[in-house]
């Protein structure tokens, strides 16, 4: 299983991808310059940094959870900050001026503004992204658990900003809910609110355009396709209409009910996306092993481009014998046969993007160049995985 010989080639770039990573890291900066304002609400330099704080506290757990789940078939990391930023910004925007317009030129009531259109407009500019990221990138979300993956981090970056926003808000005493204490104590309420009871609600609002999309990613036909994606689109605005109408109401007990109804649907999305990456798991053992019985891999090697702590292992025992360079080699050949095992499985199903038997042939081969640098550790006893 170790052979030596020439260069492994590198992955061949995708067209753009320069430009998505530049457009990304300028929008960015402007995401970290809008997050500011929003802070600098609260009339001074303690509320600014107390909004700031408040906001990014929640990130880390929310980052890794979704992390976590993109584990299994990781996608490429600038589409992932593409997403977070685009919600932190773009989104933002959007929603910024739309409903800045409703509210100026249409003359429409607060209420109707807050429960009516934010929902649409917010949830519709959280979407665009997964939009667009299908038509330039259709691979980047061809199943369920991409489509929650990507709609949870445009989510995410949205609610990171817009809350810096209402934290600062409630500091300067002009909380949403009419509370008048201001200040930290005003701010910490807020937090505990929107932060600590509430963190996953966008992404919840935005995992129905998710699934669509997710769906629609296997649909031939382009009607179902349009017919997915815009009941998705329907059920995310109705969800974030249901939150922010029961705000609206002031009633506690329509507020509560809302609350457990929304909870209820957050476990079961959670219960979702924990089966779905499961099932991955599943699909991709049994994809690589059907393709080592074809002898396109070896099959000893599925073990340690499946099983985590065997790829771990592998990269480990591959750096210890030739250093970063033979670490490297393997990480790319465990990168492309993931994505052999989840293409050669639409393939068999009849699911495979049209270019698929191609594309199959194409990841053969850019694992074929690799073999003669790929350092894997001996081949483990008949049944161990």
């Amino acid at each position: 299983m170790t052979a030596y010989a020439a260069p492994p080639v590198a992955y061949r770039p995708q067209r753009g991808r320069l430009l998505l990573v530049v457009l990304t890291w300028i929008t960015g900066f402007l995401g970290a310059g809008a997050a500011v304002f929003f802070a600098a609400q609260a009339g001074d330099v303690p509320g600014a940094a107390l909004a700031i704080v408040f906001a990014v506290v929640p990130l880390p757990l929310l980052l890794l959870m979704y992390w976590w789940l993109d584990r299994v078939e990781p996608e490429p990391l600038r589409y992932k900050w593409a997403a977070f930023i685009w919600g932190a910004v773009v989104a933002v925007a959007i929603s910024l001026v739309l409903e800045g317009a409703a509210a100026v030129w249409l003359d429409v009531p607060e209420d109707v503004l807050v429960a009516v259109v934010a929902p649409v407009v917010e949830e519709l500019a959280k979407g665009l992204f997964l939009f667009l990221t299908v038509l330039r990138a259709r691979r980047i979300i061809d199943g369920v658990l991409d489509g929650l993956i990507v709609s949870g981090l445009v989510a995410i970056g949205f609610a990171a900003v817009e809350n810096t926003g209402y934290y600062a808000a409630s500091y300067f005493g002009l909380g949403e809910d009419g509370n008048e204490i201001a200040g930290a104590e005003g701010a910490t309420l807020t937090f505990v609110v929107r932060g600590l009871f509430s963190p996953f609600a966008h992404p919840l609002f935005t995992s129905a355009i998710g699934i669509a999309m997710g769906l629609a990613a296997g649909r031939r036909s382009r009607a179902a396709r349009w017919a997915l994606v815009a009941t998705g689109s329907v059920i995310s605005i109705i969800l974030h209409a249901l939150w922010n109408g029961s705000l609206v109401i002031g009633v506690p007990a329509a507020y509560l009910l809302v609350y457990l109804t929304l909870g209820g649907l957050l476990v079961a999305l959670g219960c979702l996306a924990v089966i779905l990456r499961s099932r991955q798991i599943g699909t991709l053992w049994r994809s690589l092993n059907y393709i080592g019985q074809r002898g396109w891999i070896h099959p000893a090697e599925v073990p340690y481009l499946v099983a985590f702590g065997r790829r771990r292992q592998a990269r480990t025992y591959a750096k210890q014998r030739g250093g970063r360079r033979a670490e490297k080699v393997v990480e790319q050949y465990q990168a492309l046969a993931t994505e052999l095992g989840f293409l050669h499985d639409q393939v068999m199903r009849g699911r495979a993007p049209r270019d698929g038997v191609t594309r199959t042939y194409d990841l053969l081969d850019r694992m074929h160049a690799l073999r003669p640098e790929l350092r894997l550790p001996p081949a483990l006893p008949p049944g161990v995985r």
